[in-house]
């Protein structure tokens, strides 16, 4: 075990330091829990998130019993040390009400959502592909094929194109839209994660931040 990873940390006087967990393909912020250092040991060990829960005073191996596990990508800590962010892949919803995020409630706004929608649509269109046929557009479009799927995205390429080629504004924010889902469907037909898109777009970019 890497002890090393956890030098300079800067646990409070209980021995805990807070963890934010977030989705690691939306962006969203799943929860804020605390860990202190068995927890992060063993959340290394695992794999997977594990936090100390303050009332009951144990470790808490996040999904143990539900099964909404948090498998850990990456763990980040902020820059005085004394928080860190868990980047993860939830199996099921976050928070014991059943909702997705523990962070549900609007206080103030409604907007900010839009940055997280592509992960949050990949996530629907994965469950919606094992819809019948009859219950889902995206279901039935995966059953006719790859052939099909291609051909749709090389429609809604062309019909974007000419969009933005006559200066169409709203017809090629409908268009575009209409070619983002089919590529996701796309990637969906040949098992493609989405994470691997924008890693290969990541990797594009290195070095130009």
């Amino acid at each position: 075990m890497n002890e090393a990873i956890f030098e300079g940390l800067r646990f409070g006087d209980d021995g805990l330091l807070p963890v934010v967990a977030q989705d690691a393909v939306t962006g969203e912020i799943l929860m804020l829990a605390w860990a202190d250092r068995e927890a992060l040991r063993e959340t290394e060990r695992l794999g997977e998130l594990v936090l100390y829960s303050r009332s009951r005073g144990e470790l808490w191996h996040k999904g143990k019993t539900s099964g909404n596990r948090m498998k850990v990508l990456a763990l980040r800590a902020d820059c005085d040390s004394d928080a860190v962010v868990a980047l993860v892949e939830p199996a099921g919803p976050a928070c014991h009400t059943g909702a997705r995020s523990c962070f549900f409630r609007n206080l103030l706004g409604e907007g900010g959502d839009e940055a997280s929608f592509p992960g949050r649509l990949w996530r629907y269109l994965l469950e919606r592909r094992h819809d019948g046929p009859d219950e889902s557009y995206t279901a039935s479009l995966l059953a006719r094929g790859k052939s099909r799927v291609g051909q749709k995205i090389g429609e809604e390429g062309v019909e974007t194109a000419i969009a933005v080629a006559t200066g169409d504004r709203e017809g090629t924010l409908y268009e575009a839209a209409d070619l983002v889902y089919h590529l996701l469907v796309g990637l969906l037909a040949l098992d493609i994660p989405l994470g691997d898109l924008w890693k290969e777009l990541a990797s594009r970019h290195k070095g130009k931040e």
